[in-house]
């Protein structure tokens, strides 16, 4: 293991990369408060009060273990982000003095309305490592409710209205310890927990999800940093680690090596799983809170907004309102940059991993699978005009292990390693039921499911919105 400096300011590198964690999902496109996707905020890492949490299948804390081989007197320096809830009211101005609730409040270039924002807040901790072992240390921290007024002035000055944010209390607790760990090694494993402890409780009977977010932890991060030594991938350590690794426990978040790459002096603890050594695509040329979408088809999609599309998402949040003048202003050589990048070409390869290449002729044909990760095709493509009846999802059925399968047939899950979405892994021995046999353009086959148990799974059905494997990436069960 090598040494490496990493002062606080090592943290600044990994902090871009954080922001998009932390304002993940803050407003999603049309960016307008109207939008029926942003009136269900604030999904990711969201430590809500104990009293709401259970009740509701919510958590209030977060816990992060990796290990570090920290050197000499290393000092810990430790950063939790999070954003606070914070509501916004607009108040319309009086003929005769004074203010009074509106639902809009429309000006030349906006209209502003009712709205929640999300405060940036910062917990900073500085500490040796020698000082974390047994009990370690306990940092309390409290933010306490405020209101705040802003006036909305006219052209000529005259005051139109104003905007009032109202921001509850929130406590919590940051709590830090290590242990040793036994190996060939000096490595020790580092537990933080952050917690929210706030005293609140809902009202009996109540169960409105919109009171507790001003008193969670919303978008909990961690950012860790060591000034002597280095940190311990979670997804390739080293051989000799990978039992002591196998043994942390993170719940609610995974840590990742963060900064450039081939450092490991930086992490981040993230509640959206990323992959060691993340970074922001040079291409972007700025934040649009939307990072599971294509920077281009935002930015095409944003600019092409209405006159008044564009007032609402002006008036609905400053950052909706920076996304429309960033759309609009954008160069046509900045939007062509956008358009993709390949950084990285992997070579077919066949079952031989000392192959590099697999001649054409010793691809898999009609109705196997390629080896590795390929996709399932069927001897007779659907669109085949040979064919006498058409594609039918519902009905379609499709032969695994010898059994037919179609909607109303029972599955286990079994995602395959190398082409699946990470979150599709958390679904392995997962049973579930088949809505529908799908088959795209190009011949391929994949099976609409919904997890047995999942309770938004009548949710999906109405929606059409299913989780998608392909068929080796499931065994059939009996039905009940």
């Amino acid at each position: 293991m090598t040494t490496t400096t990493a002062p606080r300011s090592r943290l600044d590198t990994a902090r871009q990369v954080a922001d998009a964690v932390l304002f993940e999902g803050y407003v999603l496109y049309p960016y307008r408060a109207s939008a029926a996707k942003n009136r269900l905020r604030w999904q990711f890492g969201v430590l809500v009060p104990p009293a709401w949490g259970p009740a509701h299948e919510e958590h209030s804390l977060q816990q992060t273990q990796i290990l570090m081989e920290p050197k000499g007197g290393a000092t810990l320096a430790v950063e939790l982000r999070f954003l606070h809830a914070q509501r916004r009211t607009v108040q319309q101005a009086l003929d005769g003095g004074g203010f009074t609730d509106v639902a809009e409040l429309h000006l030349d270039d906006r209209v502003l309305v009712p709205w929640d924002e999300g405060a940036e807040e910062r917990i900073e901790l500085t500490v040796k490592t020698a000082e974390l072992a047994g009990a370690g240390t306990v940092l309390p921290f409290r933010r306490p409710a405020r209101e705040e007024s802003e006036p909305v002035l006219g052209p000529d000055g005259r005051c139109l209205g104003r905007l009032v944010r109202r921001t509850e209390e929130i406590e919590g607790v940051l709590r830090l310890h290590t242990t040793e760990v036994d190996g060939p090694y000096r490595v020790v494993r580092l537990t933080a927990v952050v917690e929210n402890t706030s005293p609140w409780t809902p009202r009996p009977g109540t169960a409105d999800r919109d009171a507790a977010l001003p008193r969670s932890l919303v978008a909990a991060h961690l950012l860790l940093g060591l000034d002597a030594g280095s940190f311990l991938s979670m997804t390739d350590p080293p051989e000799w680690a990978k039992g002591a690794v196998a043994g942390c426990v993170n719940r609610h978040t995974w840590p990742v090596l963060a900064g450039a790459p081939g450092s490991a002096d930086v992490v981040l603890s993230s509640p959206i799983i990323l992959e060691d050594h993340p970074a922001i695509a040079p291409e972007s040329a700025g934040a649009m809170y939307d990072s599971t979408e294509i920077d281009e088809i935002l930015a095409l999609r944003t600019s092409a907004l209405t006159d008044q599309e564009k007032r609402e998402a002006r008036g609905t949040d400053a950052r909706a309102a920076a996304v429309i003048e960033l759309a609009d202003s954008m160069p046509p050589e900045v939007l062509e940059r956008l358009h993709g990048a390949v950084r990285g070409l992997r070579e077919i390869t066949g079952p031989d991993p000392s192959l590099d290449l697999v001649e054409l002729a010793d691809l898999p044909g009609p109705g196997e699978v390629l080896s590795g990760g390929g996709v399932f095709k069927p001897d007779t493509p659907w669109w085949d005009p040979a064919r006498a009846d058409p594609a039918d999802p519902v009905r379609d059925r499709i032969p695994v292990d010898g059994v037919s399968v179609g909607a109303g047939s029972r599955v286990l899950l079994r995602p395959g390693l190398r082409r699946t979405d990470a979150q599709d892994l958390f679904l392995q021995g997962r049973a579930a039921r088949v809505e529908a046999v799908l088959h795209d353009v190009d011949g391929g086959v994949h099976l609409a499911v919904t997890v047995e148990g999942d309770p938004g799974a009548d949710i999906r059905r109405e929606q059409g919105r299913y989780l998608y494997f392909q068929p080796d990436e499931v065994t059939p069960l009996e039905d009940e």
